[in-house]
């Protein structure tokens, strides 16, 4: 019989009281998103979202999306840096429905770690939070799990989940894109969650942060930044402007996802000259000696979101997003090449 002490859960790497004392820390902050339509605190085996309010649509339907962050993950590591990763998963979510004009109505999120740092996980919710607040929605739960001998102890990855909703007749769909609409795009504050594996690639020596502090001040103040997040301005926009379709550029850049909100047979032609100028992209351009080809299959290249509207709109357009504080430019127009080129 073995005099060894009994293992217990603790030993095997999960420490639940930690995960306690997360909860527990969290709690007023993650409170502070609620309105009136969620029941219960955080810690429920469920979380409870009143809808009655859709009883004043006609017809509502629910629109519901989910993303991660990707490797950006790995440069907030090294930077130890955890506070605005969460700005970048509420973004990715809710910008996603909110190409149908959906609002965003709650959130949840998934953290997986190797190791539970309560002080880090802490930053990383308060960043979900300040997302939440900038897209109006509810962080209404989430789950935290520790994966010892799976991850390393200073790893995690993030997933979000968004649910919105919509009045059907109100919904953008793209379906009524013609030969000739205007494209309007929308600044991005910088490559937003997208293509950081080339980025780290190119900006991170053996996979480490540059020791070169103007190298390394390009990667924090440029490189670094959180994805913007456009739910206020597209649902107060779409109020006041008749907007066919909508595009948030993210992973595939412009090449795969201007198409998915136009009908067959439909093309557009991007004039690369009307782009909003972007120190980030350029500098990456120039320094790596990139294709550009291979950086518009990639990144947002200065344009995070984008607005398809008939051209007798367009100056509407662009006179409302001046009067909410937003520049928008026109970046192209609908062809009908079925494909995606540019001049």
């Amino acid at each position: 019989m073995s005099d060894a002490s009994p293992i217990s859960y603790k030993d095997s790497g999960v420490d639940t009281e930690k995960g306690q004392e997360f909860v527990q820390r969290i709690k007023q902050n993650v409170a502070s998103t609620h309105n009136k339509n969620v029941l219960g605190g955080l810690g429920g085996f469920a979380a409870c979202y009143d809808v009655s309010f859709l009883k004043n649509y006609n017809q509502p339907i629910l629109l519901s999306g989910t993303d991660g962050v990707g490797t950006k993950l790995e440069i907030a590591r090294q930077l130890d840096k955890h506070n605005t990763v969460g700005i970048d998963l509420v973004a990715m979510c809710v910008n996603d429905i909110l190409v149908n004009g959906g609002k965003p109505l709650f959130f949840q999120d998934y953290i997986a770690c190797g190791k539970l740092n309560v002080q880090k996980m802490e930053q990383i919710v308060s960043g979900i939070v300040e997302g939440c607040k900038l897209a109006d929605c509810s962080l209404v739960g989430g789950e935290t799990a520790e994966h010892p001998g799976l991850m390393d102890a200073e790893e995690y990855d993030l997933a979000g989940f968004v649910v919105g909703a919509v009045e059907k007749s109100k919904m953008i769909d793209g379906g009524s894109i013609k030969k000739g609409d205007s494209i309007i795009g929308l600044p991005s504050s910088g490559p937003h969650s997208n293509g950081f594996s080339l980025i780290r690639k190119l900006l991170l020596p053996n996979g480490k942060l540059p020791t070169n502090s103007s190298e390394l001040e390009f990667i924090e103040k440029h490189v670094f930044i959180p994805t913007k997040i456009y739910v206020k301005l597209i649902l107060e926009l779409i109020e006041k402007v008749s907007i066919k379709g909508m595009v948030h550029i993210t992973g595939g850049g412009f090449y795969e996802n201007i198409p998915r909100v136009l009908p067959k047979g439909l093309g557009a032609q991007i004039t690369k000259t009307n782009l909003p100028s972007s120190y980030v992209f350029e500098k990456l351009k120039t320094d790596h000696k990139l294709k550009e080809e291979d950086m518009f299959a990639t990144f947002n290249m200065g344009v995070g979101y984008i607005l398809v509207v008939d051209p007798k709109e367009e100056s509407n357009l662009l006179s409302q997003l001046r009067t909410l504080g937003e520049s928008g430019v026109k970046i192209g127009e609908v062809d009908e090449s079925a494909k995606i080129h540019f001049k």
